[in-house]
């Protein structure tokens, strides 16, 4: 769009739309099929897989790698700054030299609900949803549907975002784990100490 403001040195991939007042800065990447909300602020040098969704007012500070499939919902905010200060101890306005960017990891098709927050140096991981609102202190297992402040997990989805059904009759006594199944597509899961994998047919 003529009103989203484009750094020419960052690089746009195909069929990728960046909507009205959207900023992406200088030597970000986004790959094919990308959709940049209005209002949408994409840091210096953050990258995006293919098929990333940014909703409006989205903010992805830098350094930010967002893989394949992955969804910032509305107003959500990847931070990166362990610390922030606006000056230093002697009262000096702090510089981009004056400390250490940590940006936050979102792996392949993680959704981050409506004004969520992640801390700098969180990871994300895969399939796992962050609900409307919460604020992500610590790393999000493959899967986890995590929410409150701060972020906790409170249930399993699958691939297709839906939370995920326990099987009793398919648990184990022996080694402790407990199997789930998606509601929707049939697919089925293992969870074993707190991490929960896809069973393969």
């Amino acid at each position: 769009m003529p009103s989203a403001d484009v750094d020419r040195t960052a690089e746009i991939g195909s069929g990728s739309t960046v909507w009205h007042l959207a900023q992406v800065r200088e030597g970000a990447v986004l790959g094919t099929g990308c959709i940049i909300g209005r209002g949408a602020y994409v840091g210096p040098d953050v990258r995006l897989g293919d098929n990333v969704k940014l909703q409006n007012y989205a903010l992805v500070y830098e350094p930010a790698r967002l893989e394949d499939g992955v969804f910032i919902g509305p107003a959500a905010v990847l931070t990166n700054d362990m610390y922030p200060r606006s000056v230093d101890p002697g009262g000096t306005l702090k510089r981009g030299g004056d400390w250490e960017a940590q940006g936050v990891l979102v792996r392949e098709g993680a959704a981050v609900g409506a004004r969520a927050v992640i801390v700098a140096g969180v990871t994300v991981g895969r399939w796992s949803l962050i609900a409307a609102g919460a604020v992500v202190t610590r790393d999000v297992p493959d899967f986890a549907l995590v929410a409150g402040v701060p972020a906790r997990r409170v249930k399993w989805v699958g691939r297709a975002g839906v939370p995920l059904v326990e099987d009793p009759a398919q648990r184990s006594v022996a080694t402790g784990s407990r199997r789930w199944v998606c509601p929707d597509t049939g697919a089925r899961y293992i969870e074993t100490d707190e991490t929960l994998a896809e069973v393969v047919p």
